[in-house]
């Protein structure tokens, strides 16, 4: 099994920053892309930003110029820094990993969801 662990989340002004972190651990052979999903009440979640294994990263375009994703593989851990923060990017932001572990093959993983906050 493999667990996500993330912290980093809280209150925050308008125009301030926060960085979020998830650990990955477990019975992990190797992690593919590592995400960053959000989920704003009464709406879908939506994917923030992804780094591949090779630190190739992609953002939404709310973001893009804001945000920062970045990944220590020899840690399995993927940050997202969040600069300029504004209160529409209030929401519960959730990791997301593709793990190929030793039982089950490729697997989708979650962590249990990290709220931010940003007031005006």
């Amino acid at each position: 099994q493999v667990q996500l662990v993330e912290s980093g989340g809280g209150l925050v002004q308008a125009g301030g920053s926060l960085r979020l972190s998830c650990a990955a651990s477990g019975r992990i052979f190797a992690i593919n892309t590592m995400d960053w999903y959000r989920q704003a009440p009464g709406k879908q979640r939506e994917l923030v930003a992804t780094v591949t294994s090779l630190g190739i990263t992609n953002y939404a375009d709310s973001v893009k110029g804001r945000f920062t994703i970045s990944r220590d593989n020899a840690e399995n851990t993927v940050y997202l820094q969040m600069n300029s923060l504004k209160p529409e990017d209030t929401a519960v932001y959730y990791c997301h990993a593709g793990v190929i572990d030793y039982v089950s093959g490729y697997t989708d993983y979650w962590g249990q969801g990290t709220q931010v906050t940003v007031s005006s």
